[in-house]
């Protein structure tokens, strides 16, 4: 679907590969090209969405089934598209996005090992079936991410497995469409990802409104 004159940028990846850093170095950039920008994150960038993310991700929540996990960060995304999201790129922004549907499909799909289709045809629909313009995925061993992490939330603290999986469905996916994707190394420096990043962002600005 149409981002409406608006460019829309998301970050993927595990836990711990730097999508924080990297979310704020390209926005820096935008900022002072001139460019009108939104940072934002998912679970939890809506007031909604807050109460939400306090129940997926905090480890006092125990154990939760799948698909109740799965649908909770569906109406996380709702919200966030509705509220957050789309009002931006609506009027010409650059809506920079911690990650998005990927993130469901590669943590509550292959992870937790739900039926892919059918859950990604649940984030469609709740989220309108807006697709980023580009995906950002920073790749990372798994003894590099999570495992560097002291305090861990739920899915974090999820087994090898969980997050073995997740990572190579990040990946599945951006074998799949590598003209909407960009697989970097998490482990370079953050100047060089930042490069890259601001690079294959470049081109997709011709059409976005400068203040």
């Amino acid at each position: 679907m149409s981002t409406a004159g608006g460019v829309f940028i998301v970050f993927e990846g595990g836990d711990g590969v730097g999508k924080t850093t990297q979310v704020d170095l390209l926005c820096s950039w935008l900022a002072n090209a001139g460019h009108e920008v939104l940072k934002t994150f998912e679970p939890g960038d809506s007031s909604v969405g807050a109460m939400i993310r306090q129940i997926v991700l905090d480890p006092a929540t125990g154990e939760m089934s799948p698909r109740a996990e799965a649908l909770l960060y569906a109406a996380d995304k709702a919200q966030h598209i509705f509220a957050v999201v789309r009002p931006a790129l609506q009027r010409g922004a650059v809506v920079v996005c911690d990650r998005y549907i990927d993130s469901m499909l590669a943590y509550q799909g292959a992870g937790r090992v739900l039926q892919l289709t059918d859950l990604e045809g649940i984030a469609r629909w709740a989220t309108e079936d807006l697709r980023p313009d580009l995906t950002v995925v920073l790749d990372a061993e798994l003894s590099d991410g999570v495992h560097a992490k002291s305090t861990k939330d739920r899915l974090e603290s999820a087994s090898d497995g969980f997050h073995q999986r997740t990572r190579q469905f990040f990946l599945e996916l951006a074998r799949r469409e590598p003209e909407r994707y960009l697989v970097l190394n998490a482990r370079a420096s953050r100047e060089e990802i930042a490069a890259q990043v601001a690079a294959r962002v470049a081109p997709l600005l011709s059409p976005v409104s400068q203040r």
